[in-house]
């Protein structure tokens, strides 16, 4: 299948830069056999009693960082982090050594066995250089200190297209922080969870509409736009998930009732469908994923999607048009840009139903 396919223009000005406040009145674009325009706030009154959603409990870590190899100025933004956290809760591992897998700039001047310092007490050594600016990197505290280190030197990750100055905004600390974060080891939001307000919780849970969440730490790589002409050349960056038997046992009797599954989010899904057997039982899961959705897959066990606009050329759109219908998100799109919809991480929202077929 060819990346073109995928391709569509957007008007720089539909790209959000800040995110709507309060957050549950972002807009809401509900895709199935017809476009309905809502907000999020909206949410509930679209679900049935018994659905239930699932979040990502991920917590953004400031990730991107500024160091000095020698006099040259080094650029560098964590995207994962080699070994696993705690299988049961999806924390980073305090005995685990400090090694991150990053894309750093300039890359093609870095060497294994240098050393970048970032402050005077943090430093990272080289390890092995990879492709498209990929380096691994060993830190030379670990655990909680690395994540204290983090929150001392480091700013938040904001993908490219949300432009700020070299030492960020405060105010993103917050923004680009979901309401369920619990776990740190993302270095990207999990966007569709950030419209979500407590007022919006108590809706849902007076509409009788179950919650549970899972952890998948997003990585950078979610940035990085698919390159090759062809689907099937294209490389994943793996990303590390946690589905605790809670959770998986709750999302199994929820569906047993009668309940639909709908995950809130593309790393939500991309997680469920990972850790789901042919027959759409879901299982624990503590591990790595590279799951590439594109359309012709066949969904195990998520029957409606919440999701952000995404990208063109990116794997989150064609993971949408494999959910939804490549025609029906291509309506989707063009009626969102006409109707001043906004676009990526702080913008507005859909509502997906499955297309099968």
């Amino acid at each position: 299948m060819k990346t073109d396919l995928f391709d569509f223009d957007l008007p720089r000005e539909l790209i959000a830069q800040h995110p709507a406040t309060p957050r549950d009145m972002a807009r809401l674009l509900e895709v199935g056999d017809s476009l309905n325009d809502h907000r999020i706030r909206d949410l509930p009154g679209l679900l049935a009693p018994g659905d239930i959603l699932v979040f990502n409990d991920t917590r953004v870590i400031p990730a991107r960082l500024t160091g000095r190899r020698g006099m040259a100025r080094i650029e560098v933004t964590l995207h994962k982090r080699d070994g696993h956290g705690d299988a049961q809760h999806g924390d980073l591992d305090a005995r685990a050594p400090a090694q991150w897998r990053v894309f750093a700039r300039p890359a093609r001047k870095l060497r294994v066995g240098e050393r970048i310092d970032f402050a005077e007490d943090f430093s990272a050594e080289v390890l092995a250089r990879g492709e498209a600016g990929e380096v691994t990197l060993k830190f030379n505290v670990e655990g909680e200190v690395l994540i204290e280190s983090l929150h001392r030197h480091g700013i938040m990750p904001l993908p490219p297209y949300i432009q700020r100055d070299a030492a960020g905004e405060e105010q993103d600390n917050q923004d680009y922080q979901t309401i369920f974060a619990a776990h740190d080891g993302a270095v990207a939001a999990p966007t569709a969870g950030l419209h979500y307000t407590p007022e919006l919780l108590t809706a849902l849970d007076a509409r009788d509409l179950k919650r549970v969440t899972v952890t998948l730490h997003v990585g950078a790589g979610t940035f990085l736009p698919v390159k090759v002409d062809d689907l099937q050349d294209h490389k994943m960056h793996s990303e590390t998930g946690i589905v605790t038997r809670e959770a998986a046992d709750t999302i199994n009797a929820a569906r047993a009732a009668g309940g639909r599954v709908i995950a809130v989010g593309t790393t939500a899904l991309r997680l469920l469908e990972s850790a789901a057997t042919d027959d759409g039982t879901l299982k624990p899961f503590a591990g790595d994923t590279d799951i590439f959705i594109t359309p012709g897959y066949r969904f195990k066990i998520v029957d409606l999607l919440l999701t952000n606009f995404h990208l063109p050329r990116s794997t989150l759109f064609m993971l949408v048009c494999a959910f939804a219908g490549l025609d029906r998100m291509q309506a989707a799109y063009a009626h969102a840009k006409a109707s001043g919809y906004r676009f990526y991480s702080y913008g507005d929202c859909s509502l997906l139903h499955r297309a099968d077929g």
